[in-house]
């Protein structure tokens, strides 16, 4: 079977439904894939852009934001380079009401075993409840 690297800019089709076309062919991607017919990967850097850009070009709300990544991670057939952090970061930002990026950080420290997070923004950390390393 065939795999497949999908980019932001694929699943932005697929969601906001602003070209008919992309959203057409986006789609029948996704259908591929739910029928094991071609297997689909994506990591964190297109999770990143999905979650700015639907928050900067779109003025979509942080839930709406979270919405979509969660349904991203549940797409049948479509494996995560980093599955693990990447739900638990959405249990995160979704409980604090934080950016998925920031969450994202956390989760990732957390699956590293670092004990403390050097940041200047503090604030949205301690949200996260993570500890932070007073620099």
């Amino acid at each position: 079977m065939k795999t497949v690297f999908v980019d932001a800019n694929v699943f932005l089709r697929f969601f906001t439904t602003d070209d008919a076309r992309q959203h057409d062919r986006a789609a029948e991607l996704f259908r591929l894939a739910a029928a094991r017919k071609v297997a689909l990967v994506t990591g964190p850097p297109v999770l990143f852009e999905i979650a700015w850009t639907l928050r900067s070009a779109y003025d979509q709300p942080k839930a709406t934001v979270l919405d979509v990544l969660g349904a991203i991670v549940a797409l049948p057939g479509l494996e995560l380079t980093d599955g693990r952090t990447a739900e638990e970061a959405l249990s995160l930002a979704r409980r604090s009401g934080q950016e998925f990026a920031d969450a994202y950080i956390v989760a990732a420290s957390r699956q590293w075993g670092a004990d403390e997070i050097a940041t200047f923004n503090q604030r949205h950390f301690e949200k996260l409840e993570a500890t932070l390393c007073r620099i």
